[in-house]
């Protein structure tokens, strides 16, 4: 079934470690990288974490399913990988 979608990962690591990271796991989609945070920043996807007691700014992992006008209409929040695709296509064939 085409669903007609476009799959887009996004991070703070740099372009040379997404290259890295989509050739190790054979990724069929197109990883971006916005180092200086400024695509994260304005999704709210930047958050304070805790870590072994230290408290950073990480990316809390969240997947958006944006409709074919630019429109966000549905967003999942810290995501776990396991079952994530189902629930991704689900909304997708929502739309």
């Amino acid at each position: 079934m085409e669903l007609n979608t476009e799959i887009l990962g996004l991070s703070r690591d740099s372009v040379k470690s997404h290259e890295n990271f989509a050739s190790k796991y054979g990724l069929p989609f197109k990883l971006l990288s916005d180092s200086e945070g400024k695509v994260c920043e304005l999704y709210g996807v930047l958050k304070e974490k805790n870590m072994y007691g230290k408290t950073s700014i990480g990316i809390e992992r969240t997947t958006f399913v944006i409709d074919k006008d630019g429109y966000i209409r549905k967003i999942f929040n810290k995501v776990k990988v396991d079952g994530h695709v189902d629930n991704v296509l689900e909304a997708i064939r929502n739309l």
